[in-house]
């Protein structure tokens, strides 16, 4: 396991649940959005955990914490994640994974285990600009419509969402992502949320949008997709 670090208590990252979250480091995208882009890079990260001290630290939180939010990074990039999730299972606790989507076949085969309890998928754009969102060259979107379907078609709870920055998103490109992601799949839960500055983002200079434009982002996209909603404002 590459493990980056740990937020201790999270009331945020599993929804109706106290959880703590784990960050895996690595990861195949290069978002310049991202909020943790200290953990792209799995070799050069300088905060690394053992997967022996969370477990310890884990112990100490039995009755106390109702989840663990695994997220990146790529948490499916990590060697020997379905073995970690399994100690994390066996303590007691509900295990939720946020994942970019991009290791369909992985994502199976860990819900094939009946270890994951919650998945969120973070859907970068629409079709047309899902490359230059996810920081490459070129990108097999197929991928991430072969991960949507197997979400949907499983029992599992789970959502989607995209982080909307005003230099990469414009409200039909939104539109035009709902329209692909919900064109094969009944999709339950999708949330579209604001983007944050922080130091950690790796492009300087990026915005968000301000909370009446995001309202009204939203109520173009509930056009096409009515379950919709909007998170954080």
């Amino acid at each position: 396991m590459n493990i980056g670090g740990i937020q201790k208590l999270t009331l945020l990252d599993y929804p109706d649940k106290t959880a703590c979250t784990i960050f895996t480091t690595g990861c195949n995208f290069r978002c310049p959005f991202c909020q943790n882009s200290s953990l792209i890079d799995s070799k050069s990260n300088e905060q690394k955990q053992s997967a022996s001290g969370i477990l310890s630290f884990l112990q100490t939180r039995q009755g106390k914490l109702d989840g663990v939010c695994i997220s990146g990074g790529e948490p499916l990039l990590s060697d020997n994640l379905g073995i970690f999730i399994h100690e994390i299972k066996e303590l007691g606790f509900l295990v939720k994974l946020d994942t970019n989507g991009s290791y369909p076949h992985k994502l199976k085969k860990l819900l094939d285990s009946g270890m994951i309890d919650y998945v969120a998928i973070d859907i970068k754009n629409s079709p047309e600009k899902y490359a230059k969102t996810a920081g490459l060259p070129e990108f097999d979107i197929s991928l991430i419509e072969e991960s949507i379907h197997i979400l949907c078609n499983s029992s599992i709870q789970y959502e989607f969402r995209t982080t909307v920055v005003r230099e990469f998103h414009t409200g039909d490109d939104l539109l035009s992502l709902v329209k692909w992601i919900s064109k094969d799949s009944d999709i339950n839960k999708y949330y579209i949320q604001g983007f944050i500055d922080s130091p950690g983002v790796s492009q300087k200079g990026l915005s968000c949008y301000f909370n009446e434009e995001m309202n009204g982002i939203l109520q173009k996209i509930k056009t096409v997709l009515p379950t919709a909603e909007l998170r954080g404002i």
